[in-house]
């Protein structure tokens, strides 16, 4: 069973919206074997709209079968789609290939789930 991690002094923008939902983010979670969850971009900024903004969030699952990984990925993504009712984008961590990308991510993540 893993832990959801919220920082009490991070409870607006994105992380409002999120922490509003975190037992069921919990559950979603451990579901889908989700190993690490964070949260990074415009929903830790002054920039975030609760209306229109999506989520963008760094992911790394359990160990899977080959045949599994998609179904979890898809999955997963669709249900916090439903859970937010917004777009969402996930980043699988191992697949960024870009530094600058993987630095801004670094820069501005935040942990939202540990297993």
């Amino acid at each position: 069973m893993g832990t959801i991690h919220i920082p009490n002094s991070k409870t607006e923008g994105g992380l409002g919206v999120i922490t509003a939902r975190h037992s069921e983010l919990d559950n979603l979670c451990q579901e889908f074997h989700i190993l690490r969850l964070e949260l990074f971009g415009s929903a830790l900024s002054s920039v975030f709209d609760s209306e229109h903004s999506d989520l963008d969030f760094l992911v790394e699952f359990q160990p899977l079968q080959c045949g599994d990984y998609a179904t979890a990925f898809f999955g997963f993504k669709e249900a916090l789609e439903g859970l937010f009712e917004r777009p969402v984008d996930l980043v699988v961590a191992s697949a960024i290939r870009n530094p600058y990308f993987r630095q801004s991510i670094e820069q501005s993540k935040t942990l939202l789930y540990a297993a």
